[in-house]
């Protein structure tokens, strides 16, 4: 085993491991994601580029050079005057990518479990593994993303119904009190029940329990602060580097093919990222996990004897 997996990380480990890990094998994790998801984002090019969309410079109208280039995000294509072209071509994207992104996501998990044993592999061998698990990672993502919409739905409803009458019968600048403060506390309760349910992945890939939610719940008891943060900071990185990469080149591309081309470049570099991320997590929670058991089952021997 990886020395570097063989004892419990803290905050600080995690990040540090995710980007050396990430760092020396770039090209093997990369490869996995332009292999699953560059020609999905090629098709995507090519239905912009038929939809009029300029493939250098996309600039709109304007009096100013300024003006056009923000106007270009707002004007669509010219196949038709809906932009029908532009939008056919995101629902595809977006359908393909619910499909292949997970897939490309296990395959990162099984890279890195293999250099956690100190294993070779190559990317056709992990992505074949990810296929493999295909089934029980869409059916438990359906259920997990059913179960995330319910526990978001029912707080906006109650926010919703409690602020409101509290505001009508009571006044209304209390009533918008009380819905941030519930606002507040919902969010911690929903974020912190996420995080506990969100490793279900890992489990149904790396150790094929489907659909993973009880196993999810036990890894993360006496973790979910850190995990939380974890999850904070990730996206704090992944929408800095997003939001520099739409800035830098959309002030001089505008909405142009060239752009999307450069901003899904990215998207491939920060799912890797958080991939890479999560694998480190679960894996963590789950050498953390089997050195309690072990250590259980250890005490109990004692206890017999």
């Amino acid at each position: 085993m990886d020395k570097k997996f063989s004892s419990s990380k803290g905050f600080g480990e995690i990040l540090d491991y995710t980007f050396h890990l990430t760092k020396n094998r770039f090209k093997d994790f990369f490869m996995i994601f332009l292999i699953l998801m560059g020609p999905v984002y090629l098709l995507q090019a090519i239905i912009q580029l038929f939809s009029g969309t300029s493939f250098f410079r996309e600039v709109g109208s304007g009096n100013t050079w300024f003006e056009g280039v923000l106007s270009s995000f707002k004007e669509s294509g010219t196949f038709d005057p809906n932009g029908f072209g532009i939008d056919l071509g995101l629902i595809l994207v977006g359908l393909v990518s619910v499909i292949l992104g997970p897939v490309a996501e296990a395959a990162i998990l099984f890279a890195t479990d293999h250099v956690r044993r100190d294993e070779e592999y190559t990317v056709g061998s992990v992505i074949k593994q990810a296929f493999s698990r295909f089934w029980p990672m869409i059916w438990s993502s359906l259920l997990f993303g059913l179960i995330t919409f319910g526990i978001i739905l029912i707080p906006i409803v109650i926010i919703g119904v409690t602020g409101g009458a509290v505001g009508t019968m009571v006044n209304p600048i209390a009533g918008i009190l009380l819905g941030i403060l519930l606002f507040l506390g919902f969010a911690v309760g929903v974020g912190l029940l996420l995080t506990r349910w969100s490793f279900y992945f890992g489990s149904v890939v790396l150790d094929r329990e489907s659909p993973g939610l009880g196993r999810s719940w036990r890894l993360t008891h006496k973790r979910t602060w850190a995990l939380v943060g974890l999850y904070i900071i990730f996206y704090l990185i992944i929408s800095s580097i997003s939001f520099g990469v739409q800035m830098t080149f959309g002030l001089f591309l505008g909405n142009s093919v060239l752009l999307s081309i450069i901003s899904n470049i990215a998207t491939l570099f920060t799912t890797m990222l958080f991939s890479v991320g999560y694998a480190v997590m679960y894996l963590d929670l789950k050498n953390r996990h089997d050195a309690d058991d072990l250590k259980e089952m250890i005490d109990d021997y004692n206890d017999v004897n």
